[in-house]
């Protein structure tokens, strides 16, 4: 498998389904993430169908509990994205602190419920994104055994300490740093609404006519908006194919990416989905005043764009800030998961 695939098949989805396409990445790359836990997790979760989909939330706004044996697990987080299709979900949390390598760290950790184990709250009454269902997941003190958990320090800091579905799993794919791999594939969900909405303004502005009854098409200056978004859409999805190749040759090579450089893979991509969006939001600049009628095709078409470019993986300024900051050298730098 190859990641570049992966990210044009999401994109490409979220040209058709705005929704649909944002599930495939947020659903679909949960399996990378399964097959770094135990043996014994994965036979859990796939041993009786291995279609089994897992649904995530990640913010640690719940709380996960370090006890004997395993986690506690109890409170709330949102935006679990395709729950409502999955039986079971990925909850994110901090769980005390961890020591490697003689430095402590806070001890991010991601645990794996099945649907008995909490309760889906119907939240999700949004104007983007509607057909993604990413409601709340509720969960009650339940415990959760020690395979089920996984530590995030040695998806970050400890990058290349050998985790134990690599046993089973490993290939390349499965040595690409954890954060990375994420934001590319919100990323790729974030572009492929952004051309949702390039193909249906193009569609759109083709019959339009101006007030005087020019076809809109005949002019220059929209013909100019068009080629720049245009440019704009291909150079985010260029992007994200090249950070996806990247992130391959280092994997196959098993060669440990710096910090730097996987600060930069995140700012990048991340940078690419905010430039579609900006070409996105540039183009309904420009679209006819009928445009902000809930009934009208550009609407819900923009409005995915806007929800998609709007998830926490995509705020790049503290991404560039992480980056840049290494490019020169900066003792304070800024605290971004890597």
């Amino acid at each position: 498998a190859h990641l570049a695939e992966y990210a044009d098949t999401v994109i490409e989805i979220g040209r058709a389904s705005a929704s649909a396409g944002w599930v495939a990445s947020v659903v679909g790359v949960h399996p990378w993430q399964i097959a770094l836990f135990p043996e014994e997790t994965q036979q859990e979760i796939w041993g009786e169908d291995p279609a089994r989909k897992i649904a995530s939330s990640y913010t640690p706004t719940g709380k996960i509990e370090k006890v004997p044996g395993g986690y506690k697990v109890s409170g709330r987080w949102s935006f679990s994205s395709g729950s409502g299709i999955c039986s079971g979900v990925i909850l994110g949390g901090i769980a005390g602190r961890r020591e490697l390598n003689g430095t402590d760290y806070p001890d991010f950790t991601s645990v794996i419920l099945d649907s008995s184990d909490y309760r889906i709250e119907e939240t999700w009454n949004v104007a983007g994104l509607a057909g993604t269902g990413s409601n709340d997941i509720v969960v009650d003190d339940v415990f959760v055994p020690e395979h089920r958990g996984q530590s995030h320090v040695y998806y970050t800091h400890g990058l290349g300490t050998p985790l134990p579905g690599q046993e089973l799993n490993d290939g390349p794919l499965y040595r690409t740093p954890w954060a990375v791999v994420f934001n590319l594939i919100i990323a790729a969900g974030a572009v492929g609404a952004c051309l949702g909405f390039y193909d249906q303004w193009v569609t759109e502005t083709r019959g339009r006519r101006t007030n005087y009854g020019m076809l809109l098409r005949e002019e220059p200056i929209v013909q100019n908006h068009l080629a720049e978004a245009a440019w704009q859409l291909d150079a985010s999805v260029l992007k994200i194919r090249r950070t996806a190749n990247e992130l391959m040759e280092y994997a196959s090579g098993s060669e440990i990416p710096s910090l730097s450089q996987r600060a930069f893979w995140r700012w990048d991509v991340a940078r690419s989905a905010n430039a579609a969006l900006d070409a996105v939001q540039a183009l309904m600049r420009v679209s006819s005043g009928r445009s902000a009628f809930v009934d009208h095709p550009l609407q819900a078409k923009f409005q995915d764009a806007v929800a998609a470019g709007s998830h926490a993986f995509l705020f790049d300024d503290a991404l560039a800030k992480a980056w840049g900051g290494r490019h020169l050298g900066a003792e304070n730098l800024a605290a971004v998961h890597l």
